[in-house]
């Protein structure tokens, strides 16, 4: 049975729910505005609003993830307990019936027990009657027909034998009955004190029960937020191509800067799939594939989010250049490359080169930074990166980019067999 205090706190998280799906609804519908108004834009603007819109959408997939990752291990550490109460209970049903079984042996051997004292008791009684009758006769008579003295003494014998040995009977399993009344009295009292243990440990699974499944509710509650969330993501990301693609009419906008990160000659998002990115890996990853694939995320060879950055720049560093980024798995954001490249043995400088891997300053590309891979150096401060998901819609693209715009890892070449 739920606790009053536990159905409040479950009224309480209800109704948080409600308000954090209601301004869920609100904080999506704002940014869709600006798909209309995108003229009024330049792209830099756009990116920064999507990308801030993004990355709070992205800070409550994590926190709820989080709670709903907290909940199932509050879950499972329920489950344990409420397995263990259901092993104590076993064990307290077995004893139980041990008890119970015992009783009822009891219960039969003390009818047994009264059943020969009755059979004893009628059997005294007849010969105390014979006796009663053989007293009628005078001893005279007696002796009269007996063959001899003897004969007399023996049935005088006999008759005092008998009436003896039934009365001493009947005395030892009256005690006995009395010991089999106590033993019964004594399981009986275990019988009552074990049901008891047993009401006890079954009140105690229901209350984990209900425990168990009112986390279980929240949960999924949390999950159904995650998921949400991630339909939110990718519906943001689909606005900002729609709105840079508005403004940039099929790539005729092709330069811009934001602080002094400086690009041009930018080529337009060119589609899902360009630069070599295979379309399908063991159907789970690749350009046919939506950015970032949805909930649950889909991961690359890299452990990188599909169609991200870094997913394409692990892969072309990897594939068309023969170097060794394996050691990134996991690295999802672009900012965490240049301190795990560094610890792995890869050199970061300020110098590109073809081949390297260029990382823009994170403060551009809020939260996560952004990698792009290095095409070609022009050798007047300017160099060719090709990339993914530059405009956050997913999509191959190539561009010219200022080299004090990033700083640049360089990778060790693999030994290709």
């Amino acid at each position: 049975m739920i606790t009053l205090n536990a159905k409040s706190k479950l009224r309480s998280f209800k109704t948080r729910l409600v308000l954090v799906v209601m301004s869920l609804v609100i904080a999506v519908s704002v940014p869709m505005q600006m798909v209309q108004k995108a003229s009024a834009y330049t792209i830099d603007e756009i990116n920064a609003i999507y990308n801030a819109q993004k990355a709070a959408i992205q800070q409550d997939v994590d926190k709820y993830a989080a709670q709903a990752s907290q909940l199932a291990a509050q879950a499972s550490t329920l489950q344990s307990a409420l397995e263990i109460i259901s092993s104590q209970k076993a064990e307290i049903q077995a004893l139980l019936d041990l008890s119970q079984a015992k009783y009822d042996n009891l219960v039969l051997q003390i009818a047994d027990t009264e059943q020969k004292i009755k059979d004893n008791q009628d059997a005294l009684g007849k010969t105390i009657a014979n006796m009663y009758v053989d007293d009628q006769v005078t001893p005279l008579e007696m002796l009269a027909s007996s063959k001899n003295i003897g004969d007399y003494l023996d049935k005088q014998e006999y008759r005092s034998s008998v009436r003896n040995q039934l009365t001493s009977t009947i005395s030892k399993i009256k005690d006995l009955k009395t010991q089999l009344d106590v033993q019964k009295s004594d399981v009986q009292k275990v019988l009552e004190q074990q049901k008891a243990q047993k009401d006890i440990l079954a009140a105690k699974e229901q209350e984990q029960q209900n425990l168990l499944d009112q986390t279980k509710g929240q949960e999924a509650a949390y999950q159904q937020l995650v998921t949400q969330r991630a339909a939110d993501l990718a519906a943001a990301n689909e606005q900002q191509r729609l709105a840079i693609a508005k403004i940039t009419n099929n790539g005729q906008n092709t330069s811009g800067s934001v602080g002094s990160f400086q690009y041009r000659n930018f080529s337009g998002n060119q589609g899902a799939c360009g630069g070599g990115y295979p379309a399908n890996v063991s159907n789970i990853w690749g350009c046919n594939f939506s950015l970032d694939y949805g909930a649950p995320y889909y991961y690359d060879s890299w452990a990188l989010f599909n169609r991200e950055c870094v997913s394409y720049t692990a892969w072309a560093a990897y594939t068309r250049f023969n170097k060794k980024v394996t050691s990134f798995m996991g690295s999802g954001m672009a900012y965490q490359w240049p301190t795990t490249a560094l610890s792995m043995g890869a050199n970061v400088d300020n110098t590109p080169e073809v081949g390297s891997v260029a990382i823009s300053p994170r403060q551009y590309f809020t939260p996560s930074g952004h990698a792009m891979l290095v095409e070609e150096d022009y050798g007047d401060g300017w160099i060719r990166v090709s990339q993914y998901n530059f405009a956050g819609t997913g999509e191959y693209s190539t561009m010219d980019l200022k080299a004090s715009s990033a700083v640049y890892i360089h990778f060790q070449d693999r030994i290709v067999r």
